[in-house]
């Protein structure tokens, strides 16, 4: 059996996290992550001490941002993502993240149980930004299905 894994990633306007234009970001980031947990379809997300992954960052560049999390499926994924106070709240990234050029999310099976931890989903990312989608990482416009389930063969 298998679930789906995704990172998203944003780059900050501000010099850090507690810079005043990161202000609202911050103060709607707990409400988000319940949004989250309480989705249908959800299963895990990275977090840190602060119960957000705000500490947490694989990347050379500072000023980047990540969530990992992983979900049942794709199209509870895409549920939450799109047609949740989630988008609500993302119709507002511009006031506090850079525009990212290409791929800034990826999405990949993984086995149930397992979770990705932060270097992983970086490299997941990184994959999908060299050689595109595939089997293996890809987007909701590429979406594969889950690879077949070989326990009982």
């Amino acid at each position: 059996m298998y679930q789906l894994a995704q990172i998203n990633i944003a780059k900050m306007k501000g010099e850090d996290i507690n810079a005043p234009i990161m202000k609202d970001f911050v103060e709607n980031i707990d409400r988000i992550n319940q949004l989250a947990e309480a989705s249908p379809g959800f299963v895990w997300r990275l977090k840190d001490e602060g119960d957000n992954a705000l500490s947490i960052n694989p990347f050379p560049d500072n000023s980047l941002l990540i969530n990992v999390s992983v979900w049942t499926d794709v199209e509870h994924l895409k549920q939450y993502v799109y047609q949740s106070m989630h988008a609500e709240i993302m119709q507002r990234k511009r006031e506090w993240f850079h525009h990212i050029k290409g791929f800034y999310y990826a999405l990949w099976w993984i086995k149930t149980g397992e979770y990705p931890s932060a270097e992983k989903a970086a490299k997941k990312l990184s994959q999908l930004q060299a050689k595109g989608p595939n089997q293996e990482v890809f987007t909701f416009n590429t979406a594969y299905p889950p690879p077949p389930n070989t326990a009982n063969l």
